[in-house]
């Protein structure tokens, strides 16, 4: 089983790519399959070698390793042989039709109410006219020729497909300028890497009738399909590699978890609840194609940034240490660790609660006299779990104080913040020099 990941290199990655290839790489992951890189970079004008760097570093990111790559631009010689074939066989035609007449005759198809389906007048062409186009300069793109009544398939996400070939325009293989078009490239790719299951966007069910006539033109035998809705953004707009914002570059720059966002992508659009998995592996035992529906789902990024914060408090302290270490939080412990964490949304969070506890803080004293009780009471070091239940017992006995009157003003001198990790576990992390300081007022 094969399958392919076939961005262009002329954008960032954004979220439905991520998606196209996540489920690529757990499809082929759950049979045992290969997965295929392939760069279609064959449009000089708009790819850039910035963007192959992002497509590779973005993989990388997510943890979808490829078993092969190769590029587009490395087999033109493989296309024309391809174009050559098909030729010999009566399955393309030469069209010499600017883009300006081409225009002007789907606006007057447009006037009589009729869908904008190429004429074919060009199969009506002699060698003289030919001739004759070539001497004004023209050059000729080439179509496939379709053949007519109904092609079908079963789409392992839409189900049962046809399309009848005559509604649809004779697909153009090869541009005036020599370059050749995605439904001629894909399909000969395809072919020469064994894919046997093509998963893609529903942008692409359009293209799939004429591929399907292609590969077979070709001598060869189509794959299976399987078309996934697009993703939409908070408004209902498609997304696109312009939608700011989304991005994988910005969403790592955000600070997303891989595994939060590949957690929220294998499940999104489906009936499962979306939920936290630290590992890849776990996705691939429980990834279904068949789960996928066909509504377009639309991409939440508060749900996402909450699945984010949900991974960050299950993740152990191995797993982070090297990134605590890389935040400069050098000495930040398993201690630490596990007692901020409940209170991450991003990683980078951390760092205010290593200030609390390793560097300075201006403690908020509201009630100073109480707070000069606490200090009176507060228990001589070594400190462990129960220091903190052992001093508020006593403050509480001492003050009459309960509940939010007796542990805010605590908090907020302690920590200089309303809300936090549970000081039963953080007041160790704070120790007494520092807090008998905050809670005689000083900026300790």
């Amino acid at each position: 089983m094969t399958v392919r990941f076939a961005p262009s290199p002329t954008g960032y990655l954004q979220l439905g790519n991520a998606r196209t290839a996540l489920v690529n790489w757990l499809f082929a992951r759950q049979h045992g399959g290969t997965f295929l890189l392939r760069l279609d970079d064959t449009d000089h004008a708009r790819g850039d070698e910035t963007y192959v760097a992002a497509i590779r570093e973005d993989l990388t990111w997510l943890g979808l390793n490829w078993d092969q790559e190769f590029r587009q631009s490395g087999r033109i010689a493989r296309y024309q042989e391809a174009l050559r074939q098909l030729e010999a066989a009566g399955y393309i035609y030469p069209c010499y039709e600017t883009e300006e007449e081409l225009e002007a005759k789907r606006k007057a198809q447009a006037a009589r109410r009729q869908a904008p389906v190429y004429d074919r007048a060009a199969l009506g062409l002699t060698a003289a006219d030919r001739q004759a186009y070539e001497a004004e300069g023209r050059t000729p793109h080439w179509r496939f020729k379709l053949e007519g009544g109904q092609v079908a398939w079963d789409d392992q996400v839409r189900g049962r497909q046809s399309v009848q070939a005559g509604s649809v325009s004779d697909p153009v293989l090869i541009r005036a300028d020599g370059r050749p078009l995605y439904t001629l490239t894909s399909v000969v790719d395809d072919l020469d890497s064994g894919v046997t299951h093509v998963i893609r966007g529903e942008d692409h069910v359009t293209n799939t009738a004429a591929q399907i006539q292609l590969f077979q033109a070709l001598g060869g035998i189509a794959p299976g399909f399987a078309h996934l809705p697009l993703l939409l953004d908070a408004s209902g707009e498609k997304l696109s590699k312009r939608t700011q914002g989304l991005s994988l570059r910005d969403l790592r720059a955000d600070e997303v978890e891989a595994m939060a966002l590949n957690s929220y992508l294998a499940k999104l659009g489906t009936p499962d609840a979306i939920e936290e998995r630290q590992s890849l592996n776990a996705l691939i035992d429980e990834f279904d194609l068949a789960r996928m529906g066909r509504g377009a789902p639309k991409y939440d990024g508060d749900e996402l940034m909450r699945l984010n914060a949900r991974l960050l408090h299950a993740t152990d302290y191995a797993t982070v240490r090297s990134r605590l270490e890389a935040l400069g939080l050098d000495d930040a412990d398993r201690d630490f660790w596990e007692t901020v964490r409940p209170n991450l949304t991003r990683l980078s969070d951390a760092r205010q609660w290593y200030q609390v506890c390793r560097g300075t803080v201006q403690p908020v004293a509201e009630e100073p006299d109480y707070l000069a009780t606490a200090a009176e009471l507060l228990p001589p070091e070594p400190w462990g779990e129960t220091t903190w239940q052992q001093w508020t017992a006593a403050l509480k006995q001492r003050t009459g104080r309960k509940g939010k009157a007796l542990f805010r003003p605590l908090r907020l001198a302690l920590t200089g913040m309303e809300k936090g990790p549970e000081l039963a576990h953080f007041l160790p992390l704070i120790g007494r020099e520092k807090a008998l300081r905050r809670l005689n007022g000083e900026t300790a």
